[in-house]
């Protein structure tokens, strides 16, 4: 007998595992096939959200993004090389200290 959990508390379902047998809840059973030995087959089926699609669409749009942007390294390396690239210590400054807020936040959450 499957049990359905909501809301943190489990709960039994009944259901019969003859055709077109349903579990009431928001889970329906699987579907049932009877082979020639009379044993059934069970088949799990998954149907997603279109937010669930978009999300996938956009996890493969982001994972096909190069993870370094070549042409601003570049960039930077002829700054550097010529001489002129500057440091802004203000911005730097802040930028550190940002970063180790966010990480002491990360920290407290974990």
């Amino acid at each position: 007998m499957p049990i359905e959990i909501s809301n943190g508390t489990p709960q039994r379902v009944p259901y019969d595992t003859g055709e077109g047998s349903q579990i009431n809840g928001t889970r329906s059973a699987p579907s049932v096939e009877k082979q020639e030995t009379g044993k059934p087959n069970t088949f799990d089926t998954v149907s997603l959200t279109d937010t669930a699609a978009n999300l996938q669409k956009i996890n493969q749009t982001i994972n096909e993004l190069p993870v370094v942007d070549n042409q601003r390294v570049e960039a930077i390396r002829q700054a550097i090389a010529n001489g002129s690239y500057e440091i802004n210590p203000q911005r730097t400054a802040e930028k550190l200290i940002g970063f180790e807020a966010a990480l002491s936040a990360a920290r407290k959450d974990a």
